[in-house]
C-alpha cells in the first residue's frame, strides 16, 4: 500500500475558527455591557474590570509556568475576568474581585484540567463563591450614582418599579446586568457571528415566563413579566454564560432541555427563595446536571433503534 494514512484521535472534524477567535468575538459582544456599566457606575467600574481581568490574566499565567505550558493566548482567561467583573457589585473591594477571579481560574478551570474540562462556568462560580464567603459585600449596590435596593428587591416586597429605567440600565445592580439594550446588542452580535444561537437562550427565556407567569402572583402582566425580563443577571446569563461551549450540552435536544431547566430554576428561585436573584446558582445546578442530560438526549446512531438493536433491511 503506496499511501500514507494519519492516525490521529477524534474529533477528526474540526472547525477553523480557533478558540481564541470565538473568545475576541465574545470581548467584542461584551463591549456593549461593560462600556455602559462604566458609563453607569463611574471610573470604579473600571477598575473592578481591571482588577478582575488581570487576576484571571495571571493566575492562568502562573499556573502554566508551573504546569510548563501556556494557555494565556486562547483569551478565555480574559473572558472569565470580564464576565466576572460584570457580575460584581461596583462597591466591592478590589481585593476580594481579585480573589474571585484566582477562585475562578485556579479552582475551576485550572485544576480540572483547563479550558475544555471545567465542570462550571468559571466567571459564575468565582461570583457564588464571592456571594458565599462575603454576601454582605456582594449585595451592597448603593452607590454615588444609586441609593436604595435593586430593582428586583424592590419587586420582590411588592413595591412599583420603572420598567424603562430597567431596559435602559438606569437602576442598581451589578456592573454589567443593567442595561438589557446593551447586552441584547452583544447577544445580536454573537447570534451575527455564528457564536451561539437561540436555542439554549430562547428556551430559557420561554420557560422562564411560563413559571412567572404561573406561580409570580400578577399572571401573565406585560410590565411585570418585562420587569422580571429585565432585572437581574437574566439577559446577561441566557445569552453571555448559559451559552458557554464547555459546559452546556452538545446535543439539539439537550440544548432546549438544558435552557428549560435553567427557566426553571430561576424562577423557582426568585418566586419562592429567600432572594430576589437566582441566575447564577440555576446555571451553575444546570452545569452540573449536563451530563445526565446529554446521557439521555444522545441521538440514536445510524443504523440502529433505540435500546441498541440494529435495524433490519
Amino acid at each position: 500500500m503506496s499511501e500514507l494514512f494519519k492516525v490521529s484521535s477524534n474529533p477528526h472534524i474540526r472547525s477553523r475558527v480557533a478558540t481564541n477567535g470565538i473568545m475576541a468575538a465574545v470581548l467584542v459582544a461584551l463591549m456593549p455591557a461593560a462600556g455602559f456599566g462604566i458609563y453607569n457606575f463611574g471610573p470604579r467600574a473600571l477598575a473592578v474590570i481591571a482588577v478582575t481581568i488581570a487576576s484571571t490574566i495571571l493566575t492562568e499565567y502562573f499556573f502554566g509556568l508551573y504546569k510548563k505550558k501556556t494557555t494565556i493566548t486562547d483569551l478565555s482567561a480574559v473572558v472569565t475576568g470580564l464576565l466576572l467583573a460584570l457580575n460584581l457589585p461596583v462597591t466591592i473591594p478590589l481585593w476580594m474581585a481579585a480573589l474571585g477571579g484566582v477562585f475562578a481560574i485556579l479552582v475551576v478551570k485550572m485544576l480540572f484540567g483547563g479550558l475544555g474540562q471545567n465542570f462550571m462556568n468559571p466567571a459564575l462560580a468565582g461570583r457564588c463563591f464571592l456571594l458565599i464567603s462575603f454576601p454582605t459585600a456582594m449585595t451592597a449596590f448603593d452607590c454615588d450614582a444609586y441609593t436604595g435596593a435593586t430593582p428586583l428587591a424592590a419587586l420582590k416586597a411588592g413595591e412599583a418599579v420603572n420598567v424603562l429605567d430597567m431596559i435602559i440600565g438606569r437602576t442598581a445592580g451589578t456592573i454589567g446586568e443593567t442595561s438589557v439594550i446593551a447586552i441584547l446588542i452583544g447577544a445580536c452580535i454573537l447570534i451575527l457571528l455564528g457564536v451561539i444561537d437561540l436555542r439554549i437562550p430562547g428556551s430559557y427565556i420561554v420557560t422562564f415566563v411560563l413559571f412567572i407567569g404561573l406561580f409570580g402572583g400578577h399572571g401573565f402582566h406585560p410590565a411585570y413579566l418585562a420587569a422580571q425580563l429585565s432585572g437581574g443577571g437574566l439577559m446577561l446569563g441566557a445569552f453571555f454564560m448559559a451559552t458557554d461551549y464547555v459546559t452546556r450540552p452538545i446535543t439539539i435536544k439537550g440544548q432546549y432541555v438544558f435552557g428549560a431547566i435553567l427557566g426553571l430554576l430561576t424562577g423557582i428561585f426568585r418566586i419562592f427563595g429567600p432572594g430576589a436573584e437566582g441566575v447564577s446558582y440555576a446555571i451553575i445546578l444546570g452545569n452540573l446536571l449536563v451530563p445526565l442530560i446529554e446521557k439521555y438526549t444522545k441521538p440514536t446512531a445510524f443504523g440502529y433503534q433505540k435500546g441498541g438493536k440494529r435495524r433490519e433491511k
